[in-house]
């Protein structure tokens, strides 16, 4: 194997440039002061023009994670019951052996019976999927479909883009509108925000498209409360205006985009007043944002997940995605749409995951999918023709499931199995780690190399360690060496250090090692506008109105509105949507337990209107029960004009153990799924909410 030159940070270096690893698309680059070994501080880099010296809260105190005074710092073993946290301590040694013994005689009968679990605990290429994935492949295991949180949005923009592509952020500095959909951008796009705060101060009109009257919408010139799930109906909506008054740019629809025609005859069957009806909204609300959107020379839309966490959330993406190709906002620097900037990054994934490798763990045959986002309804069949084999042995990684997976009493009874093998690497006693056979300590983000992308920005990060691992702390990609080592595995692969991976990561013909070893970070060679003359990364390089791909496999190519699997009112017994926004300290369930951000937080809570909290006699500050067919989870209300009527807003996500009564908001959602990209629906959830005696 080739090993990289200038891999070691020089001892002597007091401050150690790195990124920060968490599920956010502004990626920082991180500047960690050290004193004899010890992290004394973490700050944002001024040199990388994306961070700009800035951190959001949770991160700026990261030093109080990675020294938390529960920090898993050895391995452990189960001694109670499934989910009472019971553990005594093991050596590595007992604890890897015991493992791979467990998997081998499982990987006998079936390795498909073995499930990987992970997510975005870190989103670094290394720590993430790279040894892991490997591991997975040689031994056969089932495959993960990772949906928890944007492969609808990302489905979407496939069939209209050809990949997550967009807009620059930067570039929203010098548009004159902005569109910000679907994102609390103050709470979790802190230095996009930063960019929206110039542009106003240049003259730009913002507007805020979101059920919830957010931190970010308060400070917009106009926040449109639409229902949730009824982005595509607004869309549609816009698109009707635009097409009415001719305001269109008739010249890129006619070079650069593709199935117009038919996008027009669906956006035809949506006058204003049939969208506002679906949306809730007023008539005016939507021929005002047209014109708005039709006579500012770039307009720009900073869409965001949340809006893909319905039923009809990747259709909704298709129909977003399509308005700035009919006004030509793409020819502007300053013009288009951003949700994910993902698909710009030359990543090697094969390089990294070695898909090759299944031809020896499973020989001859494919390995089952099984959906992250139905692991309640999973964890709980038995083998059959159609499913497989049962699940016998879980390995969870950069997750936390019993939390943040929908449907959570389905969850909880499929962890509890006593036949079930689970294994968990984390830094702390979550959830899900309380229905463990093993714990196994991971290292944090200042502990070990990693190298990073981001949906932000178009940025590679290194990350270089800052200081050793605390206590016994390994890496994710140690501990699947040391259980491929035990089960046999001897491809050379499994012997590449992080050090490898990181210069594995990403085409070194666009990706300059060297100045990422220099500067910490190396910036993508793209263009300003990137699609100001087409060039979409589609077959034909337009922007597809109407998908060959969908007809293909016989959906809809012309994107719609599809109504919620659970819209309000329809089932009166849950007259009211439930969306489960994050709380402004949490990032999904990561820093739960970090005291002084929860104390911030205060505690777990629902957001209700005063008009459905008078009709139900709930006063601010009351015990509440919100419940639904699934499930009862106790929190307290905040009487709050945040909520519009009609919605409340559960905000998440508390570890059950320390919200109220050992729940928290997943009790309630569902596990259905989203049109395109097999996702969540936890934002299409008909709920009821009552005081607790």
């Amino acid at each position: 194997m080739n090993q990289p030159a200038v891999m070691s940070p020089p001892p002597e270096e007091p401050v150690i440039v790195g990124a920060c690893p968490h599920d956010c698309p502004d990626t920082c680059s991180l500047l960690t002061t050290v004193q004899d070994g010890v992290a004394v501080s973490v700050r944002g880099n001024p040199d990388h023009p994306a961070t700009a010296g800035v951190l959001c809260t949770k991160v700026s105190r990261y030093t109080e994670r990675t020294y938390h005074p529960e920090r898993l710092l050895t391995p452990l073993k189960r001694v109670g019951k499934k989910g009472e946290g019971r553990f005594e301590p093991v050596s590595w040694d007992e604890a890897l052996d015991d493992i791979a013994q467990r998997l081998q005689a499982i990987a006998a009968d079936d390795p498909q019976a073995v499930l990987p679990y992970s997510y975005a605990g870190t989103m670094g290429q290394v720590q993430r999927e790279s040894m892991a994935a490997r591991f997975f492949n040689r031994l056969g295991a089932s495959q993960l479909d990772r949906t928890i949180c944007s492969s609808a949005g990302s489905a979407g923009l496939a069939h209209t883009y050809g990949a997550p592509v967009g807009m620059h952020m930067a570039a929203f500095a010098q548009a004159k509108l902005i569109l910000i959909w679907g994102s609390n951008a103050i709470a979790s796009n802190l230095h996009f925000w930063r960019h929206v705060q110039a542009a106003k101060r240049d003259g730009a009109k913002v507007i805020c498209i979101d059920p919830r009257l957010t931190e970010t919408a308060e400070k917009c010139h106009q926040h449109i409360a639409l229902l949730p799930g009824t982005d595509a109906a607004l869309a549609l909506g816009l698109m009707n205006e635009l097409i009415a008054n001719d305001w269109l740019d008739h010249d890129y629809i006619e070079q650069h985009t593709s199935g117009w025609n038919a996008l027009k005859a669906r956006a035809l069957a949506w006058p204003v007043e049939r969208a506002a009806k679906v949306c809730g909204i007023s008539p005016e609300e939507i021929t005002g944002l047209a014109y708005d959107y039709a006579h500012s020379e770039a307009p720009a839309i900073r869409l965001n997940y949340g809006m893909q966490r319905t039923r009809g959330g990747g259709n909704a993406v298709r129909a977003v995605a399509c308005l700035p190709a009919l006004v030509g906002a793409w020819r502007h620097a300053s013009g288009g749409l951003l949700l994910s900037s993902a698909g710009y990054f030359p990543t090697q994934k094969k390089a990294l995951e070695r898909p090759d490798l299944l031809a020896k763990g499973l020989p001859g045959r494919t390995p089952r999918v099984i959906n992250m986002t139905t692991i309640g309804a999973d964890l709980n069949r038995d083998s059959d023709a159609a499913f497989g084999p049962k699940v016998q042995a879980l390995i969870v990684y950069n997750s936390n499931p019993v939390a943040i997976a929908p449907d959570s009493p389905q969850v909880v009874k499929g962890f509890a199995r006593d036949d079930l093998f689970t294994v968990v690497l984390e830094h702390f006693k979550t959830d899900t780690a309380d229905y463990a056979d093993y714990v196994l300590p991971a290292t944090t983000q200042l502990e070990h190399w990693d190298i990073h992308a981001s949906y932000g920005h178009t940025d590679v990060l290194l990350n270089r360690p800052a200081i050793a691992p605390h206590g016994e702390a390994r890496t994710n990609t140690d501990v699947f060496r040391a259980l491929a080592q035990r089960m046999g595995f001897d491809e050379p692969c499994f012997s590449d250090t992080d050090e490898d991976l990181c210069t594995q990561a990403f085409d070194p013909a666009v990706v300059s090692w060297s100045l990422l070893c220099a500067q910490g970070f190396a910036p993508l060679p793209l263009s300003a506008a990137p699609f100001a003359n087409g060039g979409f990364p589609t077959p034909s390089g337009k922007c597809t109105f109407e998908s060959p791909g969908l007809a293909a496999i016989g959906q809809d190519p012309v994107p719609d509105y599809l109504p919620n699997w659970e819209p309000p009112n329809v089932d009166a017994r849950y007259p009211l949507a439930m969306i489960s926004p994050p709380a402004r300290n949490f990032l999904n369930s990561t820093f739960a337990n970090v005291k002084s951000l929860r104390d911030i937080e205060g505690e777990a809570l629902v957001e209700i209107s005063s008009v459905d909290a008078q009709a139900r006699g709930i006063n601010d500050g009351d015990e509440v029960a919100v419940f639904n067919d699934r499930g009862r989870y106790v929190c307290v209300a905040r009487v709050s004009k945040r909520a519009r009527v009609g919605v409340v807003n559960g905000l998440g996500i508390w570890w059950r153990k320390l919200g109220l009564r050992g729940t928290n908001v997943n009790e309630v959602t569902s596990q259905a799924l989203t049109d395109l990209g097999r996702a969540p629906t936890f934002y299409d959830c008909a709920v009821e909410v009552a005081r607790v005696a």
